[in-house]
């Protein structure tokens, strides 16, 4: 182990690091278990949650614009606006991130947050007076089958949440994208476990700050990856204990049909360094090493993973990119932890509280 540490320690200082691994890992491991996305400069954060059934979304807003990149790593996805981000496409800028239950009919909340956006004279400038466009990317997940499926985030909600958004301590568990959250649903729903929406962040040595959000809606399971302990996933047939999903497909137990697209982990990864679009891009998917270290299996054909990245390019520490993207995997795994830690059970799905 000391060997590998010093070639990492090597190859960090090579890359310009000035310092290498193991500040960073002191680092997240003090982060305060109350840190939040909005620990970053230029980032608010707000929820809705419908009273009527567990669903919701959540709005991460950057009202001054912030340059932004995406990565999709599963293969049933939900989103709009991704391709716009692609950096060889014209706009720099995005002005908010949704993330929203309901799976594709939660892509309505997005024009809320449009019209709240709009309505404070924020969007890119399309050369007409009076009139700016608001540029909201946003990834939904698959809740359908958690109470009311009639029931789904709309733009009613997505301007709610945006009226509730603020840069102070952010809720997490069973609220806005996380309210209607589940993990473990390979062998069904009715093993399945209740899940959330969490957030982290972490500040780095030389100033910048990284905070990251996750709604976690997987078919695998979770784990601490400090520990390699099994946090919440399927649970065995009297529903008592946890099952270990691919431990139990490795002794033979057989898998119910499985519907693509009803699950998904969406989230964003946030830093005040300034970064383009083609390192936001990089981020983002160095991020995705959050969702493999504690979500197994992730990015299936059932799930639509999906990661966005935020530069709001307010503090002016030099930029190293490998370093914010090893950066962004680390709070990315903290957030997925938080996510199972703060869900409340609902009727039929225990949270992880109820089966430690």
């Amino acid at each position: 182990m000391s060997n590998f540490i010093s070639r990492r320690k090597l190859l960090m200082g090579s890359l310009g690091f000035g310092f290498g691994i193991t500040p960073i890992l002191h680092t997240f491991a003090q982060s305060k278990s109350n840190s939040a996305i909005t620990d970053v400069s230029g980032i608010k954060v707000g929820h809705f949650t419908d009273s009527r059934r567990p669903t919701g979304c959540t709005v991460i807003l950057t009202e001054s614009g912030a340059v932004a990149g995406v990565d999709v790593r599963g293969a049933a996805p939900g989103t709009r606006e991704t391709d716009l981000l692609d950096p060889k496409n014209l706009v720099q800028q995005v002005h908010a991130i949704l993330l929203s239950g309901g799976s594709a009919f939660g892509l309505d909340a997005a024009t809320g947050v449009m019209k709240f956006l709009e309505s404070r004279g924020i969007g890119y400038d399309v050369g007409i007076r009076g009139v700016k466009v608001p540029i909201v990317p946003a990834a939904i997940l698959f809740d359908l089958n958690v109470g009311d499926a009639k029931v789904r985030p709309d733009a009613k909600a997505g301007y709610q949440a945006c009226k509730n958004a603020s840069d102070k301590l952010v809720r997490e568990g069973n609220v806005g994208a996380g309210a209607g959250a589940t993990v473990g649903k390979f062998f069904g729903m009715s093993r399945a476990m209740k899940s959330g929406i969490g957030t982290a962040s972490i500040k780095l040595p030389g100033g910048i700050t990284v905070g990251a959000i996750v709604a976690v809606n997987a078919v695998g399971d979770v784990f601490d990856p400090s520990n390699n302990k099994l946090l919440a996933g399927a649970r065995s047939r009297d529903g008592k204990k946890l099952l270990g999903t691919m431990e139990a497909i490795k002794r033979g137990e057989n898998l119910p049909p499985l519907l693509g697209g009803t699950n998904t982990t969406i989230g964003v990864v946030a830093m005040d360094a300034k970064l383009d679009k083609a390192q936001c891009q990089k981020i983002a998917q160095m991020a995705h090493d959050g969702l493999a270290r504690t979500i197994n299996p992730v990015h299936t054909m059932y799930d639509g993973d999906t990661i966005f990245a935020l530069s709001t390019g307010l503090e002016a520490a030099p930029v190293n990119v490998t370093l914010l993207g090893a950066t962004s995997a680390l709070v990315m795994a903290q957030a997925v932890i938080r996510a199972i830690k703060t869900a409340e059970s609902i009727p039929g799905l225990p949270s992880s509280k109820d089966l430690s």
